[in-house]
């Protein structure tokens, strides 16, 4: 997976798919985010660039529980391309 903006755009799109808002704030982040459950927001520390906002944003996902099914056609290709990417390393 490539980092760029359009990648970072297509996961934005696809936490949006999951009812999830994403905003970029500062803050003193342990981890760089924040995940507020309840809200279903996710904070991300908007000094990040673009590999880093990713990295974060994946990181996220990884620890969420969603059905895959219920997603778009482009966002299922994402998720599984990044999780072709994770086997390899």
């Amino acid at each position: 997976m490539r980092y760029t903006q359009t990648t970072l755009k297509k996961i934005e799109e696809l936490f949006g798919e999951l009812d999830y808002t994403i905003r970029y704030e500062k803050g003193n982040f342990q981890s760089g985010y924040c995940l507020v459950e309840q809200r279903r927001v996710a904070v991300v520390n908007r000094f990040f660039d673009t590999e880093a906002r990713i990295n974060c944003l994946l990181d996220i996902l990884s620890k969420m529980e969603f059905d895959v099914d219920s997603l778009s056609e482009k966002s299922r290709d994402l998720i599984e391309k990044w999780k072709k990417q994770q086997e390899e390393s």
